[in-house]
């Protein structure tokens, strides 16, 4: 059976998670990447649109994408999703590649998690807790280079934002790693830039993937890009970087993924350009619906 045959069965037969009857298990997987996660925030967005959001038993997340799997998650995701590109939200400067000048933190994910989702798109972590729902941010741990699923971890209000704190800390951009559970933790994309290999371990029979890229040959990161992180990781005394599987090497699942449209415009990673984000954000939406909805939407 399809995906979206799975999901409209789920939702017509009134199926709860934690309460299933039909034996599958079945998981969406956010893609991440910086400001581009706008990308994919329109699409989750989407997801909660449709009433989809029931018939998910998981919902995964690596970097930005496991911020946007945290507002899907509490409930509030078609309130705060957009957030990606407003003006408050960016006068609060969680990204500011000049503070590299002055010694500082060019990604200030304390400022992320303890600050704006406290007082300026205020998360629901009370209802992120008791969601039904599993929340699982993916990061990589700091000395076996291995990605890693953080829910096992997640206990409470601090143990949560320090999770999504390391899902997003990239190597110094965003400071030193982040500690949970007697470990350290790095930014997932280094190892899993859109989970597919975690889901499918834990036995996901059914994977929805919202991605923010185009439907193109998988990139690699530039040799530079490389260079620095492994010279970084050397001088911690990490274990080199494991192999990495191809996207598209879903095996034992039915899987379906929503790219970024062909020709969309290009929005860098540390972009804090609030209207090209809100364009994304309207472009991931877009996309989502005109795949998941049973007929595509008229859009005025």
């Amino acid at each position: 059976m399809t995906l979206l045959d799975s999901l409209r069965d789920r939702i017509a037969a009134g199926s709860r998670p934690g309460a299933r009857t039909d034996g599958l298990r079945i998981a969406l997987s956010i893609e991440g990447g910086g400001s581009r996660s706008a990308y994919s925030a329109g699409m989750a967005m989407a997801v909660d649109e449709l009433g989809l959001l029931p018939a998910f038993d998981a919902v995964y997340g690596t970097s930005g994408g496991g911020l946007n799997a945290a507002w899907l998650v509490s409930g509030e995701g078609q309130r705060w999703l957009p957030s990606w590109g407003w003006d408050d939200v960016l006068a609060e400067q969680v990204v500011n590649p000049r503070r590299a000048l002055r010694g500082g933190l060019v990604v200030d994910t304390r400022h992320l998690v303890e600050r704006v989702y406290s007082a300026v798109t205020p998360m629901n972590f009370d209802a992120i807790l008791a969601s039904p729902i599993g929340l699982h941010p993916l990061a990589v741990d700091a000395h076996t280079r291995r990605a890693a699923d953080l829910a096992p971890f997640i206990r409470d209000h601090d143990s949560l934002r320090a999770a999504l704190r390391a899902t997003t800390a990239l190597p110094i951009l965003a400071g030193r790693p982040v500690r949970l559970g007697g470990r350290e933790w790095f930014d997932g994309g280094l190892a899993e830039k859109v989970p597919l290999a975690t889901p499918l371990a834990q036995g996901a029979t059914h994977l929805l993937m919202l991605r923010t890229v185009e439907n193109t040959p998988p990139q690699r990161s530039s040799r530079a890009e490389r260079f620095i992180l492994d010279a970084y990781f050397a001088a911690r005394r990490a274990a080199p970087a494991p192999a990495v599987p191809e996207d598209s090497a879903v095996v034992g699942a039915e899987a379906l993924q929503v790219w970024v449209p062909d020709g969309s415009p290009a929005v860098g990673r540390l972009s804090s350009d609030g209207a090209l984000i809100s364009r994304a954000v309207e472009i991931g939406r877009r996309a989502a619906l005109s795949v998941l909805a049973p007929s595509p939407p008229v859009v005025q």
